[in-house]
């Protein structure tokens, strides 16, 4: 029949019992599949991470100007990595740089959540916060 057809027979099952077999053009559904796999990566989340950096001797007004645009980053639903930037002899005194990073935290859990505590990676302490999912 398929060859009568001019199209491919397909083996679509072959544990069932009979084996379930389709006839179909097998070049354009190969094609379909590799297109429905290409709107699937176009359709997926992307994760944007925007960085907001401090210095451990930040000043008020300064931090007030960063919290603001992490609140509308975390709106936007983008990720945000916030990091403390120490300098010579600042990193003598990290809990500085942590105490700000949880303060940040804690001013920012109405929009998103701490992934990851503060953690000192060389001259930097890193503080990921990623946005709260949106209620429907």
């Amino acid at each position: 029949m398929a060859q009568g057809m001019e199209l491919d027979l397909v083996e679509i099952s072959p544990n069932a019992d009979p084996p379930v077999c389709k006839i179909i053009d097998y070049q354009k559904y190969l094609y379909l599949q590799r297109k429905k796999a290409k709107e699937m990566k176009a359709n997926a989340a992307k994760i944007v991470i925007k960085e907001v950096r401090f210095g451990p001797n930040t000043d008020e007004h300064d931090y007030l100007f960063k919290l603001k645009h992490a609140q509308s980053f975390l709106q936007e639903g983008a990720k945000v990595k916030s990091y403390v930037f120490f300098k010579g002899r600042t990193i003598m005194r990290p809990e500085q740089g942590e105490k700000l990073l949880l303060r940040f935290a804690v001013d920012l859990e109405e929009y998103g959540k701490a992934e990851q505590l503060p953690k000192l990676e060389g001259k930097r302490m890193i503080m990921m916060l990623a946005p709260l999912a949106k209620k429907k």
